[in-house]
């Protein structure tokens, strides 16, 4: 299975994709962010559910509880936001959508990038994502980093070569 059958795979909302793309363009790439982008928000509502146990189970005050509910929407919220966040790559631009309430899509032509880095932390390595680095021939950049890509280096030689024209020859 090559990385665009698991990207059509994984894009349940090419409609919310869809939308931004224009009339002659298509959908070369579109992935979300990796999940591991949620691990702060999960070890928030953890950390709270053991700090909340232990305020009950030493004071008896059971009324702490209601102080988790707000780290559990935090961790709703940012479930949302990442499900509505994609990293798109057509054959004409580079976009990075993201936002629940406003919407923000940063847009560059491909035709103004330059070079493209990949980064990948140890973290990164042990997970399975990457950073993507972007270099315009412009000085201002609307799409400089992009983090916790997924599947990192088959998504860096796909960009590079819609990117760059390179199409890689050889057999899956």
């Amino acid at each position: 299975m090559n990385l665009q059958d698991m990207m059509v795979q994984h894009d349940s909302s090419s409609r919310t994709v869809d939308k931004y793309l224009m009339s002659h363009e298509g959908r070369v790439i579109a992935v979300r962010h990796h999940p591991a982008v949620l691990i702060p928000s999960v070890a928030l509502v953890v950390g709270g559910l053991v700090a909340c146990a232990a305020i009950a189970v030493v004071t008896g005050v059971l009324w702490i509880w209601w102080l988790w509910l707000p780290t559990l929407g935090y961790l709703l919220w940012k479930i949302i936001a990442w499900s509505l966040e994609f990293f798109l790559v057509t054959e004409h631009r580079v976009m990075l959508v993201k936002g629940v309430l406003n919407r923000n899509v940063a847009m560059m032509p491909l035709s103004k990038v330059t070079d493209i880095t990949l980064n990948r932390s140890m973290v990164g390595r042990m997970l399975g994502y990457g950073e993507f680095l972007t270099e315009s021939a412009g000085q201002s950049q609307a799409i400089r980093a992009v983090n916790f890509m997924p599947y990192p280096e088959q998504l860096y030689l796909e960009v590079s070569s819609v990117i760059f024209g390179t199409i890689d020859e050889s057999p899956d």
